[in-house]
């Protein structure tokens, strides 16, 4: 029975076949990079969820930890004197609160650029809308290009601050896919999909599209 048992669980824990999408950068200072995809998993309700909340609470108090370094800060410039805990460390902000959450999660994938090491995808998660459509949303706990200018919109859209890049892809039933991301677009927490995602995908400019030498639409390989 506790093999069987154990059987069972491995089978449930095992990935699903992995997802790639190939890709190419487009309305960025260096447009045509080779982006390529390649999702393990998708993540789990468990693993979503602290991510999740991170950007959906206000900000967050200094931890105790913080508040003792505050303290002991406070009675080394007192000359060891001073009763004073010292000035408390400042809150979490929501994005620095989901950045951290994000860094935490474990790697479902991976996205490969031109760049010599790959970006982990920390977060990845998807649903069908309607016209036989697919949504998916990733992220990885670093930014696209962050030490180079490629990345950088082409038209004079302001960038946003984040460490992290968020993807929302929206796949069609023939295999056209329209890329944004988080590296000129807010992000926000879709209440009613209970996802994070770009603030206003519509609005947002695209950043992502599918590549072929023949040009043809490519259907995602599974």
């Amino acid at each position: 029975m506790k093999a069987a048992a154990l059987a069972a669980l491995l089978f449930l824990a095992a990935p699903s076949d992995e997802i790639t999408y190939t890709l190419e950068s487009v309305n960025v200072a260096q447009p045509g990079i080779p982006v390529k995809i390649t999702i393990s998993r998708w993540s789990t309700e468990d693993e979503t969820r602290p991510v999740l909340t991170a950007l959906a609470a206000p900000p967050q108090q200094p931890s105790e930890a913080a508040r003792g370094a505050g303290a002991a800060r406070g009675r080394g410039a007192a000359g060891g004197r001073g009763r004073g805990r010292g000035p408390a460390a400042a809150p979490l902000s929501p994005i620095d609160a989901f950045s951290a959450a994000l860094r935490r999660a474990p790697t479902v994938g991976y996205l490969w650029t031109n760049d010599i090491t790959g970006y982990s995808i920390k977060y990845a998660w998807h649903m069908p809308l309607p016209g036989g459509t697919e949504r998916v949303v990733l992220a990885s706990d670093r930014r696209l290009g962050a030490y180079e200018n490629a990345w950088k919109p082409a038209a004079s859209a302001p960038e946003t601050d984040y460490v992290f890049t968020l993807i929302e892809l929206h796949v069609g039933p023939k295999g056209a896919i329209e890329g944004k991301t988080s590296l000129t677009n807010r992000i926000a927490v879709d209440k009613e999909a209970g996802v994070v995602a770009l603030e206003n995908y519509t609005a947002a400019t695209q950043s992502l599209a599918p590549t072929s030498s023949d040009g043809k639409r490519l259907r995602p390989s599974r």
